[in-house]
């Protein structure tokens, strides 16, 4: 079968409810990407990405960067990291190679699979269409392998997963509201959507990885951060993991009742496509983002929030807060609000800089690069912000019971509280 390149892609949202409907389309001529919303849309909706698009019916030319010449906001479908290795997979077993796919062509390849409420129609003839069941240990299993370079062979269940975003390997799986302990990759009335995190001798925590983000979660929980929903799956000891790590979907919502075509969905659009900034450099800072949630959201406590978020990331050693790991949510009425805390867990740079800095400072920002954060969150004192300064700094104490509590090795929790306590003292210092 010969290789026909993407040129038009219809758009379709899935609201709350599970209904779905058309949002617009989009198309790509040898110059650039071009999307035009539906009328019916724009009658009845609202916009998609407030910041970049134009909410009306006129043509909008997509910029070449930084999202691979598509928006922002459709760029969030596309793969990174794992995501991407699965579709190159099947790709060259397809006799195609990956250089030579536009990202319309991989917008079709992800189709109806992409985080968020957005699917892209027609679906690519290269994603199969078999979704017979697999059992939890078979996905993970052959995820590690997949990822490690010891097989070439992917399962079709792991592709339901693929487009979400990160490097570690993953799966999307359901549980039952009934019987959470049990799950499948089928989708079926009354479940839950969630993705289960593998781990990898390969990854810098090892198998440690998800049992570590479980303790940071615990924590920012505590903080009042609002993470997602977790929690911790049994893993076959061929693995090499204890336990593997399962988060809950927090864009979908479960079926109503069993005649609902899908599960419902909110829509989701991160940091990255919002503001058109690339998650792969330094490109954002705190700053941004905390006036972005407050334009956004129109909620100053959306604001603090953020700012809450940025002192978690630096007391705790999340180097990796890139702008793919801040995201927000649009129910179906248009309102706005901070998506859960994602993707949050030990992650030191070598040279100790953040990927999103600190009104100007990436590593080690001084008194008054917060106190410029807190203003702009705004807080009506310093003392307030302070405070919440100063309660996370007691959290940093707890980390090393938390997670012997969660399995982590005496060593490894050793290695990590010892730069978060020096992180945290170094921060003590400036109140």
């Amino acid at each position: 079968m010969a290789f026909k390149p993407v040129q038009k892609l219809e758009v379709f949202r899935t609201l709350q409810t599970g209904e779905k409907l058309p949002v617009g389309v989009l198309a790509q001529n040898q110059q650039a990407v071009f999307f035009q919303y539906e009328q019916s849309y724009l009658k009845r909706f609202s916009n998609l990405s407030p910041f970049a698009l134009n909410f009306d019916a006129s043509l909008q030319q997509a910029p070449l960067t930084p999202h691979f010449g598509l928006h922002g906001v459709f760029a969030d479908a596309l793969p990174d990291g794992w995501g991407l290795l699965l579709q190159d997979r099947v790709f060259r077993k397809q006799g195609l190679l990956p250089g030579n796919l536009t990202a319309m062509d991989r917008l079709a390849f992800v189709g109806n699979s992409a985080l968020g409420a957005l699917s892209f129609v027609p679906v690519s003839s290269y994603q199969s269409d078999k979704t017979n069941d697999a059992s939890l240990a078979v996905l993970g299993l052959n995820a590690q392998k997949i990822f490690d370079g010891q097989t070439d062979e992917v399962l079709a269940a792991l592709i339901a997963a693929g487009s979400s975003g990160g490097a570690r390997p993953k799966a999307q799986v359901f549980f039952n509201k009934d019987a959470a302990e049990q799950c499948s990759t089928q989708v079926s009335a009354d479940s839950n959507a969630w993705i289960v995190k593998f781990t990898s001798s390969n990854l810098a925590l090892g198998h440690e990885e998800g049992l570590c983000e479980a303790a940071y979660l615990t924590l920012a929980q505590r903080a009042g951060l609002n993470p997602p929903e977790w929690t911790l799956l049994a893993a076959p000891k061929q693995s090499g993991a204890s336990r593997w790590l399962a988060v809950k979907r927090f864009d979908c919502v479960a079926k109503a009742h069993t005649a609902a075509e899908a599960l419902g969905r909110r829509h989701l659009i991160s940091a990255c496509g919002l503001l058109d900034a690339d998650f792969r450099t330094p490109s954002l800072d705190y700053e941004d983002l905390i006036k972005a949630t407050k334009m956004l959201c129109r909620s100053p406590a959306a604001g603090q929030l953020q700012f809450k978020r940025a002192i978690f990331n630096l007391l705790f050693c999340n180097h990796d807060d890139h702008s793919k790991n801040f995201a927000f949510l649009q129910d179906d009425s248009g309102q706005w609000q901070p998506a859960p805390f994602y993707d949050v867990t030990f992650s030191p740079h070598p040279f100790g800089e953040h990927a999103m800095a600190y009104a100007g400072f990436a590593k080690e920002p001084p008194i008054k690069a917060l106190q410029k954060l807190a203003d702009v969150a705004g807080f009506t004192r310093w003392s307030q912000a302070e405070a919440l300064i100063r309660e996370q700094i007691e959290l940093v104490s707890e980390f090393s019971e938390v997670a012997r509590g969660l399995g982590v090795k005496n060593e490894t929790v050793g290695l990590i509280s010892k730069q978060i306590q020096a992180a945290s003292s170094r921060v003590l210092k400036l109140l």
